[in-house]
């Protein structure tokens, strides 16, 4: 199971705190779970200005055996410099250098499907997981909300487990779609971190995203997040994560929940 958020953040946690992935869905044939959360950032990105943005998504995922089909619908809004550009789900904008206006709309729709355990060791402790991401030019350009533009995302996400921790680690490669007048770059993304289980119902993580320049004259993105997973039961489930920057492309601070229901 996956949701969109700050980089590759909530892929893992999100497939922790679901850590049976595959599991669930060998009791039965279909699990769908529903996930709605909140997500607000502040940084000015390599400009002169602070930009913010506040990012909804709203999603559902269908879990199978061993394959997962994810949708996000978002909502977002931005405060930032007029002819500021948001490349990606929830912020990764393109300074502008006009006066502050505030925009809202739909985001980027984003469609995943992710294969378990393409390669699994129990003895080991270890499993690879294999994802496919779509992100859709629907939010609107001519307000910057978007580029308008279809980005392509392949990635493996590799776990190892151990006791009460579990290593994490991921690479994959993001094919962009280029507005009018902007060469937008191909980027290699990757995650590293880990997750301490608490308790049969907590956890508590750290992940470190990368994400090579957006354009050829800026920075890398670096950025470090933090967070706190609960399940209520079996069915509900709360998360909540801050995360800050350590690049000038990077966001200067944020924050945001999600909270998972199936």
């Amino acid at each position: 199971m996956e949701t969109v958020s700050r980089g590759t953040f909530a892929v893992f946690c999100l497939s922790l705190l679901c850590t049976s992935t595959g599991a669930v869905a060998d009791d039965s044939d279909l699990d769908a779970v529903w996930t709605v959360g909140m997500e607000y950032a502040s940084g000015t990105y390599g400009g002169d200005a602070d930009i913010e943005d506040l990012y909804v998504p709203v999603g559902l995922s269908l879990n199978f055996p061993k394959v997962s089909f994810d949708l996000i619908v978002p909502y977002l809004r931005v405060r930032a410099p007029s002819g500021t550009t948001v490349t990606g789900p929830g912020g990764d904008p393109l300074p502008g250098t006009g006066d502050i206006a505030t925009e809202s709309g739909l985001g980027d729709v984003v469609v995943g499907i992710t294969a378990y355990d393409v390669l699994y060791s129990e003895r080991r402790g270890l499993a690879l997981d294999l994802v496919g991401r779509v992100k859709f030019g629907t939010a609107d350009a001519d307000k910057g909300l978007g580029t308008g533009e279809q980005d392509f995302t392949v990635r493996a996400d590799l776990y190892k487990y151990l006791e009460q921790f579990t290593l994490l680690g991921s690479v994959g490669y993001k094919f962009r779609g280029d507005p009018d007048g902007v060469d937008l770059e191909n980027v290699i993304v990757a995650s590293l971190g880990g997750v301490f289980h608490a308790s049969d119902r907590t956890s508590l993580g750290l992940i470190l995203d990368y994400r090579e320049a957006t354009l050829a004259e800026s920075d890398a993105v670096s950025e470090l997040s933090a967070f706190i997973a609960r399940d209520f039961n079996d069915e509900w489930s709360v998360q909540f994560y801050v995360f800050s920057g350590f690049t000038d492309s990077s966001c200067d601070w944020g924050g945001g929940f999600l909270l998972i229901a199936g």
